[in-house]
């Protein structure tokens, strides 16, 4: 996998070379410069980072969203474009973690002058759980290294810390926009405490405090801050989603011991698992959205993490009853 990256960078690298000496000592000029605009240039590697740019620098930013929507962090191929935006870019917001080695890879060869900032390193990282019934699906590896949920964002706790972090980024960089991206950091602040506090008022009136995940389980910083228990089929970043029988059987049967009306599934899943549990067990399958990533059609409709988090707090309050 390290040679692969490698190989990658190297090519990306003579990409970049050949492009540079097409077009002078510098790639072609920028959005921002080809019309003008005085507008800061910020490469996001997920939606999430994308979204929080997008509330804190609204028109002053010119945002790259480098993973495509509806792609996968980690199956996720750079191109030279992408390392020539990287290159070029003023802000850089990405997750860190596992399933962004390409780009520490693509950041180790790169000049670019850049603020960066790593999300996962904004707050307290959590280790992935091996919750009881919890299917395993990594391999035997030498040494003992912990995985960690990257899925940072899922707490609206963290969604403010990341603001925080990503505000103050945008203000060394371009000082003269301070004013307007505290101001955008106040009020998206005050919605995401909104949000935070409309979570906790449902698990405080809940009947239950316990959520089914009948799919993967990238939502661990959720539950940790509001005190939930959990059961889930897989790890958030399992790449195997086919459940053993077992796995579907232990799930059923806790739905029945907590006396649960629903069980979750999130994006892109194929729902199988979710459809034998309500049909073994009467409840019903809702969405939890993870926000990793969103789709064309939904970004395009103006998905925002805020909308999806909000129809999260519904989904939330029926499960728990």
């Amino acid at each position: 996998m390290k040679n692969r990256f490698l190989i990658l960078l190297i090519c990306l690298t003579a990409g970049l070379a050949m492009t540079l000496s097409a077009c002078g000592t510098r790639p072609q000029p920028s959005y921002r410069e080809a019309e003008g605009e005085n507008k800061l240039r910020v490469v996001t590697t997920l939606f999430p980072a994308y979204d929080f740019v997008r509330e804190l620098g609204k028109d002053r930013c010119e945002i790259t969203l480098l993973v495509p929507p509806g792609a996968e962090a980690h199956s996720f191929e750079p191109t030279a474009q992408d390392l020539i935006r990287i290159e070029n870019c003023d802000v850089l917001v990405c997750n860190g973690g596992e399933s962004e080695v390409w780009l520490e890879t693509l950041l180790s060869g790169t000049t670019g002058d850049f603020a960066l900032v790593r999300m996962l390193d904004c707050v307290e990282a959590l280790e992935e759980e091996e919750k009881e019934g919890m299917q395993d699906t990594h391999e035997e590896e030498d040494g003992d290294v912990p995985e960690f949920d990257e899925h940072v964002w899922t707490s609206p706790r963290n969604a403010r810390i990341i603001c925080e972090a990503i505000c103050q980024a945008l203000c060394e960089r371009d000082s003269e926009g301070e004013a307007l991206y505290r101001e955008n950091l106040e009020r998206y602040d005050g919605e995401l405490e909104a949000l935070d506090a409309a979570f906790r008022q449902i698990v405080a009136q809940a009947h239950n405090r316990c959520l089914i995940f009948a799919d993967r389980f990238p939502v661990r910083y959720f539950v940790e801050e509001y005190g939930l228990d959990y059961f889930a089929a897989f790890p958030g970043c399992a790449d195997d989603t086919e459940p053993s029988a077992r796995t579907v059987a232990f799930l059923i049967d806790r739905v029945r011991e907590e006396g649960l009306d629903a069980v979750l599934y999130i994006e892109y899943s194929n729902q199988k698992m979710a459809d034998v549990i309500c049909e073994d067990t009467g409840c019903e399958k809702l969405l939890f959205h993870s926000c990793h990533t969103v789709s064309a059609d939904d970004l395009a409709r103006g998905a925002t993490y805020l909308s999806l988090m909000w129809d999260n707090t519904k989904s939330v309050k029926e499960a728990l009853g």
